[in-house]
């Protein structure tokens, strides 16, 4: 699986609007309104994810969702992520 180097990552980046790239990561934060949107959109990507077969690694305290995708496998970032981000923010934006 091929892994893109930092300048392809940016330049895909862009073309995402709730995404960053941090040591090695794209990671992106997201405040609801309480626990229980945040809870219901964790359960909704968590559906997409499983579909795409590819996890992330989240943490959810109260209101904030904060993801960050890595293909592990890969040691590095691959269109699996993007694949992903690119739905999440298909979800986020309904």
């Amino acid at each position: 699986m091929k892994t893109f180097n930092e300048t392809e990552i940016k330049e895909r980046i862009e073309k995402l609007e709730y995404w960053d790239y941090e040591e090695g990561f794209l990671v992106t934060s997201l405040d609801f309104k309480d626990f229980a949107d945040a809870f219901a959109m964790m359960t909704r990507i968590a559906f997409e994810a499983e579909a795409l077969n590819h996890h992330p690694e989240w943490s959810n305290v109260y209101n904030n969702l904060t993801i960050r995708l890595n293909t592990h496998d890969a040691d590095g970032i691959t269109e699996k992520d993007f694949n992903l981000a690119t739905r999440i923010e298909e979800i986020i934006k309904g």
